[in-house]
């Protein structure tokens, strides 16, 4: 048991000192994208599994697509880093996705059948329409 312990606590550490290194620390930021992250992953799968079925590959992407997520926020903050100590690039990479995610759950909660109020279906209608390009079709996963 006490080995186990330990291998927790090294874990512990080492997970720590990656976030702080690559994030700047962990922040209410990080915390509410992690979160969405999280939503929209588990909202991504059951609408995919109450309208066309789960795919393991199309699963794998989305996990990869979750994971460049991070890795984005990371970068922001190592530019952040080289220009300053400020979380300016950190937190507005973490903003626009957490603003993405939100709008894959909305989407994910429509392809499910729960209800969505008009105004926040215009609402996603014209964000969706302002983004410019359709590149990260299928972004609900």
């Amino acid at each position: 048991m006490d080995r186990v312990d330990l291998v927790f606590k090294w874990f512990t550490a080492a997970g720590s000192t990656a976030a702080a290194y690559f994030f700047g620390g962990w922040s209410g930021v990080l915390g509410v994208l992690l979160v969405f992250v999280i939503l929209d992953y588990i909202t991504g799968c059951a609408a995919a599994g109450a309208t066309v079925g789960l795919k393991s590959k199309v699963g794998m992407i989305g996990i990869a697509r979750k994971v460049f997520i991070f890795a984005m926020v990371a970068v922001g903050h190592l530019v952040d880093g080289v220009l300053g100590d400020s979380h300016l690039f950190r937190d507005t990479v973490a903003f626009f996705y957490i603003a993405n995610e939100l709008l894959s759950i909305i989407e994910n909660g429509g392809r499910l059948g729960a209800p969505i109020p008009p105004v926040i279906r215009q609402a996603v209608e014209v964000l969706k329409g302002k983004g410019g390009s359709n590149n990260d079709k299928g972004a609900d996963m």
